[in-house]
Formats: C-alpha cells, structure tokens, sequence
C-alpha cells in the first residue's frame, strides 16, 4: 500500500501534473493540501476516470484539503473545531482501515504577525482535537504541510534561520506534542541522520542549490510504522513534467505492508 502528502500550491494550475503524477506513482490514499478552490469546483470526475474517489473541504481561492484513495472514503472531519476563522485546513476520512487526516496549518508569516500566535492556537486546538477524536493504539495517520522544521536538520540553514518563522520553539514544541500524544514522524524513523527537504522556494535556484525546508510529514500512530518499509521524497516531482509547472512542494510518499 503506497500513502502520500501533497501541498499542491492551487489544483486549477496544477491539475494535470497531479493527474500525472497519479498515474506515475499509483499512490492508494493521498492527502492533498492548499487546494485553492471551493468544494463545488472540485473535478471529481477528473480523478474517478483514472480510479480516484475524493473527499474535500475547500475554500474560495485559499486553503482548501482533499483526500483522494483508490477505493471508498467516509468523511469523519471537515475543518477544526473552534477554528473555523482560519479557513479550511483539516480533513479526516476512513479509508483502507487506516483513520487518515489531512491538514495544511497556518503559515504564520512572522513572529510579529497577528498569524503568527493563531498558527500556534491552531495547533494546540489540533492536539486537543487528537484527544477527543483519535486512539493512539489504532491505525491512524496525521499527514500534511506543518510549517515547522521540527529540528535543525530540517533546514538548509537553521544557523541563519534559527528562532525566526518555521523555526522557533514555541512552534517546534507544538510539534513535540503532537509526536508526545503517540504519534510517530515516519520519514524520521527511518531515516534518523538523512537531512531531507520537501518545500523549496521558488525564487533563487533554491531547489537546485539544496537550500530547502523539511515542512511536509507523514506522521501515524505505532501500527501504522510497523507496516512501514520506505519514506521518500519525491524530488522527480518538483521538477517540470511535460511542460507542467511543479508545485514548491514535492509529494512525500511511504510504503506500507
């Protein structure tokens, strides 16, 4: 079974190269992030005629997350409780016997922006929320674009970068608690000393010149890591396709027993 993450940056710009890299990769259960689009728009029959049900919770030109899988989905979640103002950033289904959210948390801009103290009141709410909704003892995945860099080697520079947006304390303790609830950073565990990206910013050649950011995690519970055989980064896929433009994010992909 092959699980994946996906901030797509927009999926009117970027439908084909998603569709492409669907068909390339053949991925079971996807959470996509930063749709951009209401649900209404949503081209559902796009991804059923190559074998994709979705369920979404989309935003007017921001926001917006959706999960696509390759056999049925039951909505559990739309959005976070008590944190509707922020838009649309949570998505939980059952699928595949696996309880799968998606989520795409508030960037925060700057430790001085009104964002910043919302981003950190967005994830306290989302560790509230795994109490009340979730066991850790069952199979259960929190997959998306976090906007932290939990540790140093996250970052191409955290000597630079340290204590500024993605990398202060406050944020990367609220990370911790998410990881102390019972939830494990896949990618992480296997791959314990392998600095790894997945966000890269357009401007600068910073793709090519390896100056990125780890943001995009696959995190599950411990039944979900003891199926695990590989955590990857997709680099192939943030890279142009066919004359399609890429997303600043590539897909992080784990295989599953």
């Amino acid at each position: 079974m092959r699980i994946a993450t996906w901030n797509i940056n927009g999926l009117r710009a970027r439908l084909d190269f998603v569709l492409h890299w669907l068909e390339a990769r053949e991925p079971d259960l996807v959470g996509l992030q930063e749709l951009k689009l209401t649900d209404e728009q949503f081209p559902h029959d796009a991804f059923a005629e190559i074998g994709y049900a979705a369920a979404t919770h989309g935003q007017k030109a921001w926001n917006g997350v959706a999960v696509l899988a390759r056999g049925p989905i039951d909505i559990r979640q739309q959005g976070l409780p008590g944190q509707d103002e922020m838009g649309a950033r949570l998505l939980t289904v059952d699928s595949h016997e696996i309880s799968f959210t998606t989520v795409y948390v508030p960037n925060g801009k700057e430790l001085e922006h009104e964002d910043y103290p919302r981003k950190l009141a967005w994830l306290e709410a989302l560790r509230s929320h795994l109490d009340e909704e979730l066991e850790a003892d069952q199979p259960a995945i929190l997959c998306g674009d976090f906007n932290i860099c939990p540790a140093p080697i996250d970052s191409w520079n955290e000597k630079a970068l340290a204590g500024k947006i993605f990398h202060t304390d406050e944020e990367r303790a609220r990370f911790q608690a998410l990881l102390d609830w019972g939830l494990l950073d896949l990618f992480r565990e296997l791959n314990p000393e392998n600095q790894n990206f997945s966000w890269w910013d357009y401007r600068g050649g910073a793709f090519h010149r390896g100056m990125g950011l780890r943001i995009d995690f696959l995190l599950g519970t411990p039944s979900i890591l003891e199926r695990v055989r590989s955590v990857e980064t997709d680099r192939d896929y943030r890279k142009k396709k066919d004359g399609l433009t890429a997303s600043d994010h590539a897909p992080v992909i784990a295989e599953l027993d």
